[in-house]
């Protein structure tokens, strides 16, 4: 996992906040100082808690649970959409369904109907239904696809979640809270970084910023996934050895059991030809 550097997060723009009166007095630590009105960040303290966040969040990854991300303004959707992919991670990238997580599942209700109209299609179901009532399934469908499309494989509670803009999220935020589930998010000067377990002091604005963090943390997790991958292996080929093992010493003891029998034989058989 390369280390972010501090003159990556520059060009980035990742230290650029809020104006000074948006901000959030809770971000004061975060914050460097004040130019032309508007806050900059640390981006030491960016750093140390980028470093911080990707661990924990490959950590989780290693464990094989899944990390939700929540990201539905306009500049970060389509950048989260497209790095979360390549994880197979879920993401949430239009409005958050609220009760998504505390009326879970209500949702997985929501995913089963769309698995019955997908399986309609396939048995032949769909070609007998009249043109209204195909309209009206096939625009269900893309209501529910539009909803809950990288979720739809979401079958538990996300181990953690990923927030863009903990501001925006608050809902995301709120409802996580409630059920315990850890919190990773990138935290601007307006914002409140308490409710987060995991803050990463930056711009949540400019799509540099979101695109250069995003990276990391799907590194991270790509990394953990990766050292899942060759534990398991590892772990298989370990197991394998042993059963070979195993299957040695067993023909070596019946070797050696069946050693003194075929030494009497011998001997009954010798005897028998000498009485001849």
């Amino acid at each position: 996992m390369s280390r972010t550097s501090f003159n990556e997060l520059l060009e980035a723009g990742v230290h650029f906040g809020h104006l000074k009166r948006k901000w959030n007095p809770a971000m004061a630590p975060y914050i460097f100082m004040e130019r032309n009105g508007i806050h900059i960040i640390d981006l030491q303290k960016t750093e140390a808690k980028l470093e911080e966040a990707c661990n924990a969040i490959k950590q989780i990854a290693k464990s094989g649970r899944k990390i939700l991300f929540v990201a539905t303004k306009k500049q970060a959707k389509e950048i989260v959409a497209e790095k979360v992919k390549t994880t197979q991670m879920p993401y949430v990238t239009e409005r958050w369904p609220g009760g998504m997580l505390t009326n879970f599942p209500t949702i997985r209700r929501a995913v089963k109907k769309m698995a019955s109209i997908d399986k309609m299609e396939v048995d032949g179901t769909f070609k007998n239904l009249a043109k209204r009532e195909k309209l009206q399934i096939t625009r269900q469908r893309a209501k529910l696809e539009k909803m809950l499309g990288s979720i739809a494989d979401m079958t538990r509670l996300p181990a953690a979640m990923f927030i863009v803009d903990v501001s925006k999220e608050h809902i995301a935020v709120r409802e996580a809270q409630r059920l315990n589930i850890p919190l990773f998010g990138i935290v601007d000067t307006n914002s409140d970084p308490s409710p987060i377990d995991f803050p990463i002091p930056a711009n949540d604005d400019a799509s540099k910023s979101i695109s250069l963090i995003l990276d990391k943390i799907t590194d991270a997790i790509k990394e953990g996934l990766s050292e899942r991958k060759m534990e398991k292996e590892k772990d298989a080929a370990s197991k394998d050895k042993g059963a070979k093992k195993d299957v040695k010493k067993t023909s070596a003891r019946k070797s050696k059991e069946e050693a003194p029998a075929a030494k009497e034989e011998t001997k009954a058989e010798a005897k028998e030809e000498t009485k001849e």
